[in-house]
């Protein structure tokens, strides 16, 4: 997928089927906003572009980065993407400037998509209706999708990043349509884990939402290699901790366990799923029950990896 920062740098596509949108947390919902512009422009034999927004326009708090959000959307099939950075200026457009500017004069949009509850221009003035009338002005096709609810749930980010930090991770990734993840940078640590003999990951995440602590069965994507391991959020054992004025800090971890895996990733982006909550956390004081029980996680992760598969 072509990603295209700012309106200035947008070349001219062919047949484009635009779908706008935050589409943050790229779930079921925006899915099949996104598919549906996919199968237009492959049936046309044009171009599938998503028009978004970053920050969020209503400044709420975000599921996904904007990177993780870019390889989501990526995955689905889409061509290109164009990142509109909102800020004062972009926020004082008109609507009918919006449609008439960018969808029409700087894209060429030939079919648009969006949900049905998206508002864009100065004071959320625009809407579905507003883009209805201007397609018969400017000969574009409109479709809007309506909200998608499960188990009488509409499906929304909010809802979704709640269910996440409660730990209901089966219940977000039946509205996700895909396992919960975390997108973060490996960054280097005390490397206690590789002293125990379990080297791990430490991951710095990108504004994502973390579920509860504990340990996970995870899958990771590491370039385009598809791997499991175990990850574990929380603090450090307290004697594993100390610093070198004797001082008992607690320090927050996401360290994923790898199996079979021995390359050097700092500073590489890692993408975690969580597949399953193995435990809560526990105190260990000392070494020898902390060794014991990271041994009955990564066989218990295994077999429910089996399983799994």
């Amino acid at each position: 997928m072509r990603v295209t920062y700012g309106l200035n740098k947008i070349k001219k596509f062919k047949k484009p089927a635009v779908a706008l949108g935050v589409f943050d947390g790229v779930h079921r919902a925006h899915r099949s906003i996104l598919k549906a512009a996919a199968k237009e422009a492959r049936r046309t034999k044009g171009t599938s572009v998503v028009l978004t927004f970053w920050p969020h326009p209503q400044n709420e708090e975000t599921l996904y980065s904007l990177e993780h959000r870019l390889r989501l959307i990526s995955e689905i099939g889409i061509d290109a993407c164009i990142v509109v950075r909102f800020n004062k200026f972009f926020a004082k457009q008109s609507a009918e400037d919006f449609i008439k500017d960018i969808l029409v004069n700087k894209l060429g949009a030939s079919s648009i998509y969006i949900g049905r509850n998206f508002r864009f221009g100065r004071n959320a003035e625009g809407d579905c209706k507003m883009l209805k009338r201007f397609s018969r002005i400017y000969n574009y096709k409109l479709k809007t999708f309506g909200i998608i609810k499960i188990d009488n749930q509409p499906i929304s980010s909010t809802y979704i990043r709640r269910l996440i930090a409660q730990g209901h991770l089966a219940n977000a990734q039946k509205l996700l349509a895909r396992p919960v993840s975390v997108l973060g940078t490996v960054i280097k640590g005390a490397a206690w884990g590789r002293r125990l003999g379990f080297p791990t990951a430490n991951i710095n995440p990108h504004h994502e939402v973390i579920p509860p602590k504990g340990v996970y069965a995870a899958r990771i994507f590491y370039r385009h290699k598809k791997l499991k391991g175990v990850i574990y959020i929380g603090n450090k054992p307290a004697f594993l901790r100390k610093n070198k004025k004797g001082e008992n800090k607690k320090i927050e971890n996401i360290e994923v366990y790898i199996f079979n895996f021995k390359k050097n990733i700092y500073g590489e982006n890692l993408e975690v799923q969580f597949i399953k909550k193995i435990r809560e956390k526990k105190r260990f004081s000392t070494l020898k029950p902390l060794v014991k029980q990271i041994k009955k996680d990564i066989t218990l992760a295994k077999r429910i990896f089996s399983r799994h598969n």
